[in-house]
């Protein structure tokens, strides 16, 4: 017989950033939708704090907070958690969300833009982890959800520092679940193809750019923000347990696609 509580995450607190908009937001809705107190952290002040109040308003009985923070600047990610130390929450989950590209020829990259894309794609989450492990740790029944990308899995015309991040927080994933599993924190994390964002509308609203990425997605469409989040909650429930070091790719079928 099914347990109700293990589809649920109730009593659980949950941080995700980058909570803002897009995949973020979604996720931030759908584990609240689950029971879960969350934390939200995003860039923007005045929209994270409006998103924040839609959220409390849709979600009365959740506790909804909010914290502007630029995850790159390491000095931003310590006073989120000088945050989180002064509401004195027990957080269990955390979401890693945050994430920029700039699409480019290998050869047209400056130095600088690299390294700007390796800081917010990889060092935040890897700084993010390590952050967040001492509250995980003694929570004993926690998860880490990363939010990679199928572009770190094959390629993808989305440029290689993008898709070289991408598949390094994969393989971030896989060690800190092994490392970690003994702690009680299973580390898994999502690999979305073409989602419905802001970030992508650009791209998209290419008529012959969008016939290549539905002729090579078996499924014929774009991907919801809601079905990145719908993944990502799954990994964060009691229900997946037994379930770490993994990658779901919310594709549409892209990456098995054959001839």
């Amino acid at each position: 017989m099914t347990t109700p509580s293990r589809w649920r995450l109730d009593g659980r607190t949950a941080l995700v950033t980058g909570a803002s908009r897009g995949i973020g937001l979604a996720c931030a809705r759908e584990l609240a939708a689950l029971g879960a107190d969350v934390l939200l952290v995003a860039r923007d002040e005045a929209y994270l704090e409006q998103v924040r109040a839609d959220l409390t308003e849709e979600f009365p009985e959740r506790d909804i907070l909010a914290c502007d923070a630029d995850l790159s600047v390491e000095e931003q990610r310590l006073e989120v958690f000088d945050w989180i130390a002064d509401l004195d929450v027990e957080l269990s989950l955390l979401v890693n969300n945050v994430g920029a590209n700039e699409s480019k020829p290998a050869l047209d990259y400056t130095l600088d833009e690299v390294r700007a894309l390796v800081d917010t794609n990889l060092l935040c989450a890897f700084e993010m982890c390590r952050l967040a492990y001492p509250h995980l740790a003694e929570h004993g029944h926690a998860a880490i959800v990363n939010v990679g990308s199928v572009s770190g899995l094959t390629h993808v015309r989305t440029g290689a520092p993008y898709g070289m991040t991408k598949a390094a927080l994969h393989q971030l994933t896989r060690n800190l679940a092994c490392e970690w599993a003994e702690d009680g924190i299973r580390v898994n994390a999502v690999a979305p193809w073409y989602i419905r964002t802001r970030r992508t509308e650009g791209a998209l609203a290419d008529p012959d750019y969008l016939d290549d990425v539905l002729l090579r997605t078996p499924m014929g469409r774009i991907g919801e923000p809601e079905e990145v989040a719908a993944a990502v909650a799954f990994l964060c429930l009691p229900a997946s347990s037994y379930v770490t070091g993994e990658c779901i790719a919310v594709d549409g079928g892209f990456l098995r696609y054959g001839f």
